[in-house]
């Protein structure tokens, strides 16, 4: 064999280094840890190309690893749930803004940031879930009604710190101010029928068994339960119903699942093309189907499941505002006795 010349060596050695960037052109770093979740990625490289490669952590985990990498980190894209975890990542520096024209026909205002910095992709509803043998829904309204003493020992509710309460606090905190949040977070807590503990499912589960008549739950939690292979699962939802509390006002608090580009991210472009299609209708449907989440975009499909609940009114305040409050919040909370 003849020996390699110099020219054709180096050749050889600039062709292997663009393949090589080219079969890891996109590292994505979430905190999402859902299997549909790979239908996502794998579609993404099916229309572009470029391969996704993942870093799985707690949200607290990765912004802290973005943080230690700086400059060299090779975070192109950071996703989680929440606009609290978004805001905290904001805060911390992991985000660059983005403009997009595709994301912002998209994605409805109240569901980005105001400056790019990141999106929400999909979105969850905080609702009231009863027990349909101890509540009627003519009982519920809003969840400013839930301090009231006719609720007292009936209340099911997980902890303080739980981003999902922080945000729905926050979002109290932003339509009433703060000394009526207060006021209503005391008679809140007052009517709890046991001290919070364990997560959204413990508390359907808890409302079903009787351990107290009404829980708060995001959405897709009871969709789970709804259409689990486990027959312990259905009879759990069976005994449950949805209720969409502030229908006649703001409406129903809703929170999101997001993402943004890191602010040194290597593979910028394709990080703004992997953004742009989580908006498309196919990525939407595998948000929504996948993993019985609400989509954010105009006319895309629905699980039927979320549908049988029915059209409901959200709240239109901007992610970033409830998320904001969280901190405020937490602080009202812990003085009302919610841990």
């Amino acid at each position: 064999m003849r020996p390699m010349s110099l020219a054709a060596l180096m050749a050889s050695m600039v062709m292997g280094a663009a393949t090589g960037a080219a079969a890891a052109d996109l590292n994505l770093y979430t905190a999402r840890h859902y299997d549909t979740d790979n239908s996502l990625y794998e579609g993404f490289t099916k229309l572009t190309g470029h391969r996704v490669r993942l870093v799985e952590d707690s949200a607290e985990k990765l912004i802290e690893r973005i943080k230690a990498e700086g400059v060299n980190s090779p975070c192109d894209i950071f996703v989680t749930v929440d606009a609290g975890r978004l805001v905290a990542a904001e805060n911390q520096g992991v985000f660059q803004p983005v403009k997009s024209a595709v994301l912002e026909e998209k994605i409805p205002a109240a569901l980005r940031d105001p400056e790019g910095n990141w999106f929400g992709f999909s979105k969850r509803a905080r609702v009231i879930v009863y027990n349909k043998a101890k509540v009627k829904p003519s009982e519920l309204s809003t969840y400013e009604d839930l301090a009231d003493p006719k609720w007292k020992g009936r209340i099911l509710m997980r902890s303080s710190t739980n981003i999902y309460n922080l945000s729905l606090t926050g979002s109290i905190l932003a339509a009433n101010g703060p000394e009526k949040t207060e006021a209503w977070a005391k008679g809140f807590t007052a009517n709890f029928a046991r001290p919070p503990r364990g997560g959204d499912t413990d508390q359907i589960k808890g409302a079903a068994a009787g351990e107290g008549d009404i829980a708060i739950s995001n959405t897709y939690y009871l969709a789970r339960l709804v259409n689990s292979k486990k027959p312990e699962d259905r009879a759990v939802a069976e005994k449950v119903g949805v209720f969409f509390p502030n229908q006649k006002g703001r409406g129903t608090h809703v929170n999101i699942s997001g993402a943004g580009v890191c602010k040194n991210s290597p593979n910028r472009d394709a990080a703004v093309k992997f953004l742009e299609y989580l908006a498309s209708p196919e990525a939407q449907k595998i948000f929504a189907i996948g993993n019985y989440e609400f989509p954010v975009t105009k006319g895309a499909e629905t699980h039927p499941t979320l549908v049988s609940w029915g059209e409901f009114k959200a709240d239109d305040l901007n992610a970033k505002t409830f998320a904001k409050n969280s901190a405020e919040a937490l602080k009202i909370m812990d003085r009302a006795g919610w841990r």
